[in-house]
This record gives C-alpha cells, structure tokens and sequence, in this order.
C-alpha cells in the first residue's frame, strides 16, 4: 500500500486526538487526592504516562508545522510571517483568558490582573509554534538539526550552572520568573513554573524535532518506508534519553533535555504504531472516537477548560450544604459506587464524554474551528 507524500495521515490526527483525550482525563479528576499514580504528574525527577501527554502533543505539532507550511514552500515573506505571528499572539491570549476566566471563578474578582499567572499550556503552544515556524522558514533546514543541539545543550550549561536540578527556589529557573513575571504572575502550587520561561527553550527544540521528523516522513512516498523511519527515529531518541539520563534525569517541570529527547522518541514510536494499525493494516473502526478530539484540538482542549473550572467553581445546594457540581459528581454518585480512586478515574472518563459529545457533533458536520 502507497501513499503520496501530500497525503495526510490519518495516523497524526488519531494521535493528536489521543493527546488532547489524555490531557481532558489527568486535567479533571473527580479527586487529586484519590487519582490514580499514573494519572499524576512525576513528583519531581522522573516519568509517569501523564508526563508523556503534553509533550506528544507538541511532537505532533511540530510535525503539522511542517506539513502547513510546505505549502509555502517554506518560503519566507510577510504576509507568512504575519500569519505566524497572529496566530502566535491570539493562542497566547487565549492562554491569559483561560488563567483569568479561573480566577473569575474562584475569586468573583473581575480584574484580577495583579494575580494572572502569564503564562500556561496554551502560551507554551503558542511561543513555541511561533518561534519554530519562524525558524523554519527563515534557516536552511540542513541547519535545523544543529540548532536542536544547540538549544539542547545550552540549556543543559544553564542548567547544571544555575542550579536547575534543585527542587527550591534557589534554581535558575524560578529565579529567572520570578525576577521578570513577579511572584505573583507565576504558578503557585509549585517551586518552579512547569511552563516557565527558560525551560521555552527546550521546548522549542522539541517542536523542531517534530518538524524534522515531519520532513523525514514526508520526503518518502511509500507509507512502509515512513514505518520504517519513525521507528527508527523513535529508537535512537529513545536510547539517547536513557543514555543521557544518568548526568541529566528526565524532568518534565524543567523540560529537561532528556525529558525532549525519550518524549519524542517514544511519540515516533507510539505514531508509527498508530501509523501500522490505521494507515497499513486499515484498522480505522476504534479511531474515530479520537478523530473528534483531532481534527478540533485546540478549541476543545479550550472549551474542556472552560467546562472544567465552571463546573469546580458553581456552587450548589446539596443536603442542606453549599457545594460543587463536581463533589456532588463525585461524591454522591461516583464515590459510593466505584470507591475514592475508581470514582475519582470515572468522573474524568465522564468529563472527556462529554467533550467528546461536542466534538463528535462538530465533526460529524465537519466544522473545523481553527485556533
């Protein structure tokens, strides 16, 4: 079986279903107390499947950016750069709202401006998609790899400098946010901002090997050979993360250069896999459950947020007390039945239901809301 090298792949909108699917679910717990191990965060060093979410997104990502703007023939000019630059502002704005929109909520605060943490998931996205497609059409991409190691490195230089394996705030990276957001305007449940300012850096240079990735897979006509190469992308990064880890843990909240390199290689291989099932051996059936999380991501990744906080902050009356739709959720119907952890596991699935309902409405109209 062959497939052109325009041709998309069903394979990269199941996986960015799957990822958007993934961050919904380990987003909204009927409990943080009771959710399960590997739907939490790794404390600190380390990796749990929930570290792998976010950062397969961004892999997919970088992979699109090069997909979209081959048809530009990555050629730089104005209008382009325009384009890049627009949608780079209007996510990161989107980003600040959703962090208002919270505090709103919470607070019933509504300019709670000298609180707003500047920056988020959706600012990640955008500062990163901004700075990678730029790259792309202003570098030879021959050099793109180069850059990758430079970013990668010295980030690693900052790190191992300025104290950036300590989990206090004696590290650069808080530092660094501290000193220019303000204490106020940085994540407050943690040391460091897991989204901060220096670890962008490694960020991008994840995007970037996405993108190279994208270039890879698309230079090659027949859908085996791009099996092939994602496998053995998948293999070497994978490797080469694991190798590099005994000097440089994993570390999502720092988005350490190991975290960059095994995240990728295993979203290669969890693609090329996805790639075998769908695109090679036809089973397609299954995915269109996530097809509706892929082909709207951003807008439903938004849109869960927006549902999640107004559903945790809407009080309501319930045997006499004042509390939220969420506990009663979980508490009253969830809870007795499945216990702490498993209640709290199936108020998530029920959470990415109900995303999924608005999704699977839109595209089944094929309406596509592009962010």
């Amino acid at each position: 079986m062959n497939v052109t090298s325009n041709k998309r792949l069903l394979a990269l909108d199941v996986m960015r279903g799957i990822t958007i699917a993934g961050m919904i679910l380990v987003n909204n717990p009927g409990s943080w107390q009771h959710a399960y191990a590997p739907l939490k965060h790794a404390q600190w060093n380390g990796l749990t499947p929930t570290d792998l979410i976010f950062p397969f997104f961004m892999f997919i990502m970088g992979i699109s950016t090069y997909i979209s703007l081959k048809k530009y023939n990555f050629t730089f000019n104005t209008p382009t750069a325009l384009k890049i630059i627009k949608r780079t502002i209007v996510i990161f704005l989107i980003g600040i709202a959703l962090n208002w929109f919270a505090l709103l909520c919470y607070t019933h605060n509504p300019l709670p401006f000298e609180q707003i943490r500047i920056l988020g998931v959706m600012q990640r996205l955008a500062l990163c998609y901004g700075a990678s497609a730029l790259i792309a059409l202003l570098l030879k991409h021959k050099y793109i790899p180069y850059l990758i190691v430079i970013l990668l490195v010295g980030y690693f230089i900052i790190l191992i400098t300025g104290n950036g394996f300590a989990y206090d705030e004696t590290n650069i990276l808080s530092i660094v946010d501290r000193s220019i957001l303000g204490n106020a305007h940085v994540y407050q449940n943690s040391h460091i901002d897991p989204e901060g300012l220096l670890s962008t850096i490694p960020s991008i240079a994840h995007v970037l090997i996405g993108f190279c990735v994208g270039k890879l897979l698309m230079e090659v006509k027949d859908i085996h050979e791009k099996l092939e190469r994602l496998f053995l992308i998948g293999t070497i990064l994978t490797f080469a993360g694991f190798l590099f880890s005994y000097g440089c843990p994993f570390n999502k909240k720092i988005w350490s250069p190991t975290f960059v390199l095994v995240t990728c290689g295993l979203g290669s291989s969890l693609l090329a896999l996805l790639v075998w099932i769908i695109d090679i051996k036809g089973y397609k059936k299954w995915s269109r459950f996530f097809e509706s999380f892929g082909v709207n991501p951003l807008f439903i990744y938004v849109m869960a947020g927006v549902i999640g906080v107004s559903i945790c902050a809407t009080n309501v009356t319930y045997q006499g007390e004042s509390t939220s739709i969420q506990q009663v959720v979980y508490q009253c119907a969830l809870q007795p039945v499945f216990g702490n952890q498993g209640g709290s596991l199936a108020y998530a699935i029920l959470f990415v239901l109900l995303n999924w309902s608005i999704g699977y409405i839109l595209y089944k109209k094929k309406i596509y809301i592009k962010i």
